[in-house]
């Protein structure tokens, strides 16, 4: 179980199984050309671009007032874009009946 000594690397790592050596590279440098993992990369470097203090500074933070306020004009424009997509051409119209058809009908 002892390392290997013709192995020229300077630390040994155990499987869990055998407990021999492993002499394969780290995970990391094996998928170093991995498109996945650098598209990874790029967009955590971003995502803590965001987290830049000067951000958090100029961030705007609105007041319940306010938050109440943008939710009624939301639900205003839904209700407008709902009503712009009601078929008006299907609404019920009521006209005045004609008396020959009724006086017909009864006789």
């Amino acid at each position: 179980m002892a390392p290997s000594v013709s192995s020229n690397r300077a630390s040994k790592r155990f499987s869990t199984f055998s407990g021999a050596p492993s002499v394969t590279p780290s995970v990391a440098s094996s998928t170093h050309g991995d498109p996945r993992l650098r598209e990874i990369k790029e967009w955590s470097t971003g995502l803590e671009r965001l987290q830049s203090e000067k951000l958090q500074q100029q961030r705007y933070a609105p007041t319940a007032e306010k938050s109440d306020d943008l939710a009624k004009l939301a639900l205003g424009a839904k209700v407008e874009r709902a009503l712009e997509r009601r078929m008006t051409s299907q609404d019920a119209v009521m006209r005045p009946r004609n008396q020959k058809r009724a006086s017909e009908k009864q006789g």
